[in-house]
């Protein structure tokens, strides 16, 4: 059994992971950096150039996670790909909106190398998409399980209560099981509800680590900070201003746009206009047509209907108006430069009237990160191609992250007592914080922090 870690860095980037067993040989994900470009926005694809793969599987629908599919489908061409239908609707959706990024990039910062992949070759590449039902044991080399008794390669999709269509994916050969934790939330969401993982004994786990560097605050509830984020707009409206709320197009959006139907139902604070970006309002389409099909809390709630929010793109983000008493909910979380959360950042950021409230996750080195951690009348650089400004407006930080707290995955992992635990998804704080928790609490598993590049005899 052999694993190569085919992220550049130990970090939250080109999440993709190389995993070869019983003489098949796959790969768990491939995503796209959220802040390079061009050959440094993908997973290092050189480590396995030699090497058939000859199955994809893919977690969930994040840019991480399947940005960069297109491009490893193109190098593999006889790769089988797996998902979840819903994960492949999301996907191909985000795959599109990507040539568009990419095909402006292209003209703004000549990035030549882009668009990565075309429109076309996103139609081709999802007509080749497998999509699998959560729970169902699924061959590689055949879309059912064997029936001749002989041992070979399954694998079963698991609900991560991360996002809309998440799986962890569990993998059985010869008698021994590996689990992929992907993306996880191990606590109900406003939407979302909490993963249901296996609780079976597995050999290897491979799991996340994007909270290991956080403990959980004491006494935290979501529905207190719930509360506390409604009171907070409340002043912010009192003090004359508007809120900016960076989000991720897919999964923070339809949470924070049920938070704002929670809060209007209960007047607290009273009715206000909410706008979102273009692609979050397709990804809440999604959300929309799945309501009745999907576990998820809320089931019945429309949120294009029942929030009706106004709808901005690249165009009019330059014209709209910034306004007292309103949420502009926009993409990306990260703030990206050129992105409608980094645009609208950089005409609110030296006004003190105004508020920028952070919900989720922010690579500390991104503009998100760089404007959460800045001091107040400290200058910020939101974009290199702009001058640097001085933060002179109000913000706040929530926790409303979709991703598991690292006491529950500690707990997850103690139940399970693997023979070997791989960490992946993390900044390095993160993964030596889980490294040293699960070394001393689990002395008979051996836990491995998987170097970019390497190949490992598991």
């Amino acid at each position: 059994m052999k694993f190569i870690n085919l992220t550049r860095r130990t970090e939250i980037g080109a999440n993709s992971y190389y995993l070869e067993i019983s003489g098949h040989r796959l790969v768990l994900d491939c995503g796209m950096h959220p802040k390079n470009t061009g050959d440094e926005a993908l997973p290092n694809f050189k480590a396995i150039a030699d090497r058939k793969i000859e199955a994809i599987l893919i977690s969930h629908a994040h840019q991480d996670h399947i940005g960069t599919l297109p491009v490893l489908m193109r190098r593999q061409p006889g790769a089988r790909i797996f998902m979840t239908e819903t994960t492949a609707e999301i996907g191909n959706t985000l795959l599109h909106n990507s040539v568009n990024v990419m095909t402006r990039q292209r003209e703004e910062i000549g990035a030549m190398l882009y668009p990565l992949f075309t429109h076309r070759e996103t139609d081709h590449a999802a007509d080749l998409w497998h999509w699998c039902p959560l729970r169902q044991c699924i061959s590689i080399s055949a879309e059912r399980a064997p029936q001749d008794g002989t041992e070979g390669l399954t694998f079963e999709f698991f609900d991560a209560g991360h996002v809309l269509g998440s799986a962890g994916i569990l993998l059985r050969a010869e008698g021994r099981t590996i689990f992929y934790t992907g993306d996880v939330n191990f606590d109900d969401q406003t939407i979302m509800e909490a993963a249901i993982f296996p609780k079976e004994k597995i050999d290897i786990l491979i799991m996340e680590c994007t909270r290991g560097d956080h403990a959980k605050p004491a006494g935290w509830t979501r529905g207190d900070e719930e509360r506390r984020l409604a009171e907070a707009i409340d002043r912010a409206f009192k003090r004359g201003g508007c809120v900016l709320i960076p989000v991720f197009a897919l999964g923070k959006t339809q949470e924070v746009l049920a938070m704002f139907y929670k809060f209007r139902r209960e007047r607290i604070p009273p009715d206000f206009p909410i706008y979102i970006g273009g692609l979050s309002s397709k990804m809440t389409d999604i959300y929309d047509r799945r309501a009745s099909r999907a576990r998820r809390q809320l089931a019945r709630l429309q949120l294009m209907e029942e929030t009706a929010p106004f709808v901005l793109n690249g165009q009019t983000i330059h014209d709209a108006p910034i306004c007292a008493e309103r949420i502009y909910a926009l993409s990306s979380g990260m703030m990206t430069p050129k992105t409608l959360s980094n645009i609208f950042a950089r005409r609110l950021v030296e006004k003190p009237q105004h508020s920028v409230f952070f919900v989720g996750y922010a690579d500390p080195e991104s503009p998100a990160g760089l404007l959460r951690n800045a001091a107040p009348g400290a200058k910020v650089t939101l974009d290199p191609d702009e001058a640097a400004q001085r933060v002179r407006c109000n913000i706040e930080q929530f926790q409303f992250s979709a991703h598991a707290t690292r006491e529950a995955l500690i707990d997850y992992a103690e139940k399970l007592s693997p023979r070997k635990i791989v960490l992946v998804h993390g900044d390095p704080p993160a993964v030596e914080w889980m490294r040293t928790k699960l070394a001393l609490d689990l002395p008979g598993s051996k836990v491995i922090v998987p170097a970019p590049g390497v190949e490992l005899e598991l």
